[in-house]
């Protein structure tokens, strides 16, 4: 779990990652399955998530429940970005071989 500082997301005081699961949904107006990003946080305001789904066309629609219900797309995306978890692990070295 990762601590932010408060200005990371305005309007919650020391929000926090929870984890980010990745699962299967459906839209009504999708006729396939997609898949979607579930990030949970918490802060001293209470918890909640914000749901991530790409569409096929490549627009991205969040949805906030908890502490995020309500909140306008524009704002879910700067929380979740600055909530979600970074891989901070350099990348591996590619081996010459031969």
């Amino acid at each position: 779990m990762t601590e932010y500082s408060e200005d990371s997301v305005p309007g919650l005081t020391n929000p926090r990652g929870l984890g980010l699961e990745r699962f299967p949904i459906r839209a009504r107006e999708q006729s396939m399955t997609l898949s979607a990003w579930r990030l949970s946080a918490a802060a001293e305001e209470g918890e909640g998530t914000i749901t991530l789904v790409e569409l096929p066309s490549g627009e991205i629609l969040r949805r906030g429940d908890g502490i995020f219900l309500g909140w306008t797309q524009e704002r879910l995306g700067r929380a979740y970005e600055a909530l979600a978890p970074r891989d901070d692990a350099p990348p591996p070295e590619m081996l010459q071989l031969g």
